[in-house]
């Protein structure tokens, strides 16, 4: 029932889109043209008559199974869909699941479905749209982070660390990341930024994960780590520091059991652990004598 209902949303959704029928750009076509106008508008009545027949407690359980673009799109069926697609019932549902990590304790009494008739009430329909937007400005903040903290493509373990805070600071819910870091044409940095965050903030399984990022054609990117320690004490003697390197995909960092990439990223520079860097494809890293006296350049002010 539910999956002919989609079907027929998708239909509404596609007609409601105005083009001109192809025999107004024939003039060869004999069919009259405001006949097929008057075809496709009986074709969407008819749709529409399906859906405003079925029972309250129906509707609802339909409209609240929707994405928000086919939301919105039922909702521009008729002033019956308008009133239960944008009521503040299902906005709340799709706000909750949206960021389950809010909750109510974040929002005044009178932003509750129990508190229509309060002055101070604020739909949350607009809640969610501001939400939206928020995230999205919160997002592009990161990008441009990133993009000015990473040098020929590598990032030092500390700023990598700043973005992962800034994600956890705005609460960021696994929609989010798909929508705004999971990008195949963004530097695959960023990538890495949000798989990190939905591991080790937002607990998402596995198996989810590895689905959303072959979803949106990221899984196969890989990303170097190196990280330097300090050398062992052998006799008295102090070792030369330890190098280690590991490529790794976005898929293994997921799937791998020893979480020692993982373990590396989230401490990042404590204890015997030097510098940690996490470069691109391609890249060649900064010899860690040449990184320790351009900082120590940096520090004293020499160029």
């Amino acid at each position: 029932m539910v999956f002919q209902m989609r079907r027929e949303l998708v239909g509404i959704r596609q007609r409601t889109t105005f083009s001109f029928p192809s025999t107004l750009q024939s003039p060869t076509h004999n069919t009259n043209p405001f006949i097929s106008i008057l075809q496709m508008q009986k074709e969407k009545i008819d749709s529409i008559s399906i859906f405003s027949s079925l029972p309250e407690d129906v509707a609802f359980k339909i409209a609240s199974l929707l994405q928000v673009r086919d939301l919105c799109a039922l909702g521009c069926c008729s002033r019956l869909w308008r009133e239960l697609c944008f009521s503040d019932c299902i906005w709340e549902s799709l706000f909750r699941n949206r960021w389950p990590s809010l909750s109510s304790f974040h929002f005044p009494a009178a932003a509750s479905s129990s508190s229509i008739d309060s002055p101070n009430f604020k739909k949350w329909k607009k809640l969610y749209l501001e939400r939206h937007l928020e995230l999205g400005v919160r997002a592009r903040s990161v990008e441009k982070f990133m993009e000015a903290c990473s040098r020929c493509e590598s990032i030092e373990v500390g700023d990598y660390l700043k973005a992962v805070d800034t994600l956890i600071g705005a609460r960021f819910g696994f929609e989010d990341m798909q929508r705004f870091l999971f990008n195949p044409q963004m530097n695959v940095l960023l990538n890495l930024v949000g798989v990190h965050y939905c591991l080790t903030n937002l607990g998402i399984p596995g198996e989810n994960l590895v689905e959303a990022l072959r979803t949106h054609e990221i899984s196969d990117r890989r990303v170097c780590v190196k990280w330097w320690k300090v050398g062992r004490w052998f006799y008295g003697f102090r070792m030369r520091d330890e190098s280690h390197s590991r490529w790794i995909s976005l898929t293994d960092l997921v799937t791998e059991d020893d979480e020692n990439i993982l373990g590396v990223l989230r401490r990042g520079t404590i204890h015997e652990v030097l510098r940690v860097q996490i470069s691109a494809v391609g890249h060649t890293s900064t010899p860690w004598s040449c990184q320790v006296t351009r900082d120590w350049n940096c520090h004293r002010g020499i160029n």
